[in-house]
């Protein structure tokens, strides 16, 4: 088995699990490299139309069934994603052929160490953040890549799945994911911390990992001193931004005002103006800046890059606005991200009906107290907060908490919840709630179908 030194080693590269977003992205990067690139996932089926697959193939990608007959003798490298197990047949049949096998998360680490890296990490807003930053620095001339955890909607309108471009420039922009731990894997140039709030893992544990990320990053490692726990890792308060009163951050934000559908706000006194809502934006492009700023693009730069930010997709994504409601469609998955969804689209409509799909049994039970607390102190006394089952992508786990767990509990809180089993079912139920110049936002991850059941949503509205 050869020796693998860089990304380059390889010519014929074969993904398990090809249309997961993080897959797909490393994907199609490689491809832009002119690296022959192959792969496989479960949800492609003969005869059936796959949107993710058709955009691989356009792309020169060849995709195929989930069976084995892609992987051939010469295949030189193997990537599976964390969802695969090894008693799959491919990945049997990869190791009787003696074909190295790569974690998806290896392989970035491989492609990082290619270019100069910016790692975007944090336990919310590494997807937004890394489109603004990407958006800033093709704006200020620097040509750069991206490898995305979500699609941008300014690739997408190219015909692409949007979560990766190949730049010319010398910089690479990547999300730094901690749900994994492999973020730890990556030694950037650059260093970015958004935030850390419980998650995936405990505090304690989350405080190891980025502290290994600190470590890591080999020039300039930028943090949010508005977050008390990414403030301790602070290196140079210099480099660092805040949203508040900090007058030993580099870079603040002031002046923050929500109208509908826009924001505007200032950044060390320039002006800026996005289409997109919430302060949890505005500290988005807050960070994108800072960053943007200390590699020389002036801040004039910045903000008229961020006024055409067109944003990325299923992150506050307008679906619809029909009858006086607002449709809007979010990836919020965890408790300070559902709450932040929540609150920015309250400017938005007189009343926030939110719809949430909790994913994997683990996961919501280990965050079930968090879930409660910040949903029920983001609601208003109109607002409501509708779920639906948890989403069960299959496995071993032990399915003892419902959603509706979580209902019960913040209706003990004096807060309106509600549950409705089956989504499908959701709208029929939620209708006549619904009020003239009000907001209906659909919350939920990792789950395929959400996108879909938007669509619907927004078709039966």
């Amino acid at each position: 088995m050869k020796t693998i030194t860089g990304i380059n080693n390889f010519k014929n590269v074969f993904f398990i699990g090809i249309a997961g977003t993080g897959m797909s992205a490393i994907a199609q990067y490689l491809a832009g490299i002119h690296i022959n690139v192959s792969g496989s996932d479960r949800y492609f089926k003969e005869g059936e139309h796959n949107d993710v697959k058709d955009k691989l193939i356009a792309e020169g990608i060849q995709c195929f069934l989930q069976n084995g007959e892609g992987i051939t003798a010469d295949t030189d490298l193997i990537v599976v994603s964390t969802a695969i197990e090894d008693t799959i047949a491919e990945v049997q049949k990869a190791k009787q052929l003696n074909i190295p096998i790569l974690k998806r998360s290896e392989v970035l680490a491989l492609i990082a160490k290619s270019k100069k890296t910016i790692a975007v990490g944090g336990t919310s807003g590494k997807s937004t953040t890394s489109a603004m930053l990407f958006d800033i620095l093709t704006a200020g001339g620097l040509q750069p890549g991206i490898i995305s955890g979500a699609g941008l909607i300014s690739i997408i309108k190219e015909g692409k799945i949007g979560n990766a471009k190949v730049g010319k420039g010398e910089w690479l922009v990547i999300e730094a994911d901690e749900s994994d731990g492999s973020i730890v894997q990556y030694h950037p140039e650059v260093g970015l911390l958004l935030n850390i709030d419980k998650d995936h893992q405990e505090i304690a544990e989350l405080m190891d990992i980025f502290g290994i990320f600190k470590k890591n990053t080999q020039q300039l490692f930028v943090v949010n001193r508005s977050n008390e726990l990414a403030k301790q890792l602070s290196v140079n308060a210099a480099n660092d931004f805040a949203t508040g009163i900090d007058e030993e951050a580099g870079y603040t934000s002031a002046a923050f005002i929500q109208k509908g559908l826009t924001i505007s706000f200032n950044i060390n006194g320039t002006d800026f103006n996005l289409n997109t809502v919430g302060k949890l934006n505005m500290e988005n492009a807050l960070a994108a800046t800072a960053v943007a700023n200390q590699l020389g693009v002036d801040l004039k730069t910045c903000a008229t890059a961020l006024n055409s930010y067109e944003g990325i997709y299923r992150r506050h994504q307008i679906l619809a606005h029909k009858n006086g409601v607002w449709l809007i469609d979010d990836y919020a998955h965890n408790p300070v991200k559902c709450a932040k969804s929540i609150e920015a689209c309250q400017p938005i409509g007189d009343k926030v009906i939110a719809w949430f799909q909790p994913h994997g049994y683990g996961p919501t039970r280990f965050l079930r107290q968090d879930f409660v607390k910040e949903i029920a102190a983001a609601l208003r006394p109109q607002d409501e907060i509708w779920m639906s089952e948890i989403f069960y992508a299959g496995g071993t786990a032990v399915k003892d908490i419902s959603a509706n767990d979580l209902v019960n509990d913040i209706k003990a809180l004096g807060k309106n919840a509600f549950f409705v089993e089956d989504r499908n079912e959701f709208l029929a139920a939620a209708k006549p709630h619904l009020t003239d110049n009000c907001v209906l936002l659909l919350m939920g991850a990792r789950d395929p179908g959400l996108e879909q059941f938007g669509k619907e949503v927004a078709e039966q509205l």
